[in-house]
């Protein structure tokens, strides 16, 4: 424990301020685009349409997220999720992979609290409510299996493209393309997250902790069985 203390700790600094920003991005992007008063909201009455923007703005942010030189120094994972399963891969220590998820925890929550305050009060706004994951209308049941899905097929594209030799280095755009798809198509059934710690950031300060065992496994498990199928 101390020596992967001692040798990676700037990766998990890394991987925590990585995923703060990511979650700074989620807060401005999701009041931009949903605060009724925004003039951006009011000019784009398609909620459709203010999902793909959301999606280019997220998607984008993990590109420039996994191509950063910190990005590039800790593997850019920003998810809990998928530290686990380069762990079962072995790609990853046991006690860097503890550390990684702690970081992204932490990470994810003082983003999540920073921008808060920041934003506040439109970020509180029913519109925005902190851009928390919930399951849509059709269910939890639709949630789940929509959360293993999408995290089977990002993690089998991800594990495809990065061991083959002409197409490694097209991992992040293919990631970020996943992300900006999702958002716009898939978020009404699932809340589209994928990840633990940004669901658990969000629920912090919405104090909404309704479905959140449902972020912590379905990504966890679509994930786990891309490995598997690899």
């Amino acid at each position: 424990m101390t020596d992967a203390l001692k040798r990676h700790w700037p990766e998990y600094l890394m991987e925590a301020a990585c995923l703060g920003l990511f979650m700074i991005s989620a807060f401005t992007f999701g009041t931009i685009l949903e605060h009724p008063v925004s003039l951006l909201h009011q000019a784009i009455p398609s909620s459709l349409l203010r999902r793909f923007l959301m999606g280019v703005a997220m998607g984008s942010t993990a590109i420039l997220i996994i191509y950063s030189p910190w990005g590039k120094q800790s593997g850019a994972h920003i998810n809990p999720s998928t530290t686990l399963t380069f762990f079962r891969l072995g790609k990853v220590a046991k006690w860097d992979a503890v550390f990684y998820i702690v970081a992204q925890f932490g990470g994810a929550v003082t983003g999540a609290l920073l921008a808060s305050a920041v934003l506040a009060p439109s970020v509180s706004h029913p519109s925005v409510n902190y851009v928390i994951t919930m399951p849509g209308s059709d269910g939890i049941a639709a949630g789940f299996i929509a959360q293993v899905a999408i995290s089977f097929i990002l993690m089998s594209v991800i594990l495809h493209v990065s061991n083959n030799t002409r197409l490694h280095k097209l991992t992040g755009l293919c990631a970020g393309a996943l992300v900006a798809a999702y958002i716009t198509l898939e978020a009404p059934i699932s809340g589209m997250s994928m990840n633990p710690a940004r669901t658990f950031a969000s629920a912090v300060p919405a104090q909404y902790w309704t479905s959140l065992w449902l972020y912590f496994t379905a990504p966890l498990i679509g994930m786990l069985a891309a490995a598997e199928a690899y």
